[in-house]
């Protein structure tokens, strides 16, 4: 194959500064081009462009070799139909391109129709220029492997050297190189990251939590950004959702898991003795006081506490528990000794905080002191994706626990699981599911098995009869009769009350044969 570098048609200015400028200013609208986006397919066409623009090329090619299969293909092209590129397929060593691919060298085929080693496979060259036709190709090398090469067509010319074309094209194929290098290594970053983030995910997953929604995925996050550290958490969520279970995730993640969690339902103890729960009393501190006794804060000392139900705490409480939270420290009911406590305080409610502060219930400088860090748990009726998993997660711990083999749960129980509400949240749920696993005695949690606000019309065969017009009828004589009950059968005064007119009211009586006179006060 001819390697001949004598002589070519220089593309830019032959020589000097405007060649030299002429270079710059092509591989400087290269270089912008290959950044313009992430995705090489979207500016390599680009590249082949800019090439014909500033080189008069003919026709260019980007061939990419395919090392699964051997082959090599054309990914994009200048100057080629989508057919003729469908046919630009070559193996190692084979043609042109194939060589080039094989050695890793430049090759120079100064007439095409002079090159038996040139195959055309794309089938471009065919026309009556075929005679005047050089190609250029020199390969792409990405970390000493061959990947690909790059090509350009031009018009043959005796004057000039092909030595400047195979410099120039080897810049921009070194430059395509680096592109697909820094993609690839862009592309590994974001596959590890999404890796790295799926194993975090599964990580953090609390064991004692179940739900893969969006939300409750939020929660995990937010339940890992705290967990080490001691700040104070506020959880926030209806009853039933599951706050306690997030407490107990944040101390099992924390460096304090090793230490006392300690749980105070604050709704839950009466307001005379929650003071003494909380911090303790001494000996005779009040009647009944026989003998000194550690409060929750003390218990907890090194660990968490868990507040739940915090917005039922008394003024009187909320002051002192202030006070620890800001000092650190309490006295024992009926004690002088100040006791100094290192605890997290995670607290947990299901009222709104700021209208109890409205409503002066609650004390503002505390909530600030509680809401450092909060996680709102969503109600489940907001994560819908996650009934099936906790019906399946309670069929099995009752089924255990009760001793009774379930093997599944029927289509229209799930139907009815899906379309309920859930004001209780997963409380009821597994309350549900508890009575339903008892009920069964054929292995499979039926509809039927489920409690009566589940029922839907049809399974329970409460559907409404004779459609919604004969309802509304009923409904309206229904208003009617009450209003002229009111009245005692004067039916302006009825009408009145209804906010109709009397012609409207009459045409009503008729319609519904009401005799207002049943209703009149006798006297």
């Amino acid at each position: 194959m001819p390697l001949d570098t004598k002589k070519t048609t220089s593309t830019v200015p032959k020589q000097g500064l405007g060649r030299e400028i002429a270079e710059i200013n092509l591989l400087f609208d290269i270089s912008n081009t290959l950044d313009m986006s992430i995705d090489l397919k979207d500016v390599l066409g680009p590249v082949l462009a800019k090439m014909a623009h500033h080189m008069s090329m003919l026709r260019g090619t980007i061939t990419i070799l395919d090392r699964k299969t051997g082959e090599i293909f054309v990914e994009e092209a200048y100057g080629l139909s989508e057919s003729q590129k469908d046919r630009g397929r070559y193996k190692i060593g084979e043609g042109v391109t194939g060589m080039v691919v094989r050695t890793g060298k430049p090759a120079v085929v100064p007439r095409i129709s002079r090159e038996p080693l040139f195959l055309d496979r794309t089938g471009a060259r065919n026309g009556p220029q075929k005679e005047d036709v050089s190609f250029i190709c020199v390969p792409i090398i990405l970390e000493n492997d061959v990947i690909g090469t790059l090509s350009a067509d031009r018009l043959f010319d005796e004057a000039v050297s092909y030595n400047e074309d195979i410099r120039l094209l080897s810049i921009i194929a070194s430059m395509i190189s680096q592109a697909v290098n820094l993609r690839q290594s862009a592309q590994e970053i974001i596959e590890e990251n999404i890796r790295l983030k799926e194993e975090l995910k599964d990580r953090y997953r609390p064991n004692n939590i179940i739900g893969n929604s969006k939300a409750m995925r939020e929660v995990y996050q937010h339940i890992a950004q705290v967990a080490a550290t001691s700040t104070t958490v506020l959880i926030r969520g209806q009853s039933g959702t599951g706050k306690e279970l997030v407490a107990h995730a944040i101390h099992a993640e924390s460096d304090r898991a090793d230490k006392p969690f300690i749980k105070v339902n604050c709704a839950a103890l009466p307001e005379g003795v929650i003071e003494s729960e909380l911090f303790g009393h001494e000996k005779g501190a009040f009647t009944g006081a026989n003998q000194t006794k550690k409060g929750r804060f003390e218990l907890a000392h090194g660990g968490t506490i868990f507040l739940d139900e915090v917005g039922d705490l008394t003024p009187a409480v909320q002051i002192k528990l202030l006070r620890v939270i800001q000092e650190r420290e309490f006295e024992r009911v009926g004690g002088m000794k100040t006791i100094s406590t290192d605890v997290r305080i995670i607290a947990a409610t299901h009222r709104d905080l700021e209208e109890l502060i409205a409503r002066d219930r609650f004390r503002e400088d505390l909530y600030f002191r509680l809401n450092v860090f909060p996680i709102h748990l969503p109600p489940l009726r907001e994560r819908p994706a996650d009934i099936l998993l906790l019906a399946d997660h309670f069929v099995e711990k009752y089924s255990t626990r009760h001793h009774k083999r379930i093997r599944r749960i029927s289509t229209p129980a799930i139907d009815m699981m899906m379309a309920y509400h859930w004001p209780g949240n997963v409380r009821e749920l597994e309350n549900t599911i508890e009575r339903a696993v008892l009920l069964s005695s054929d292995g499979v949690i039926h509809g039927r098995s489920l409690p009566p606000t589940l029922q839907t019309a049809e399974a329970s065969g409460t559907q409404p009869h004779g459609g919604l017009t004969n309802a509304v009828d009923a409904f309206e004589r229904d208003m009617i009769m009450d209003a002229l009950k009111s009245a005692r059968g004067n039916r302006a005064e009825a009408a009145r009350i209804l906010g109709i007119s009397e012609r409207l009211m009459g045409l009503r009586v008729v319609k519904h044969e009401i005799d207002p006179s049943r209703f009149r006060t006798k006297r």
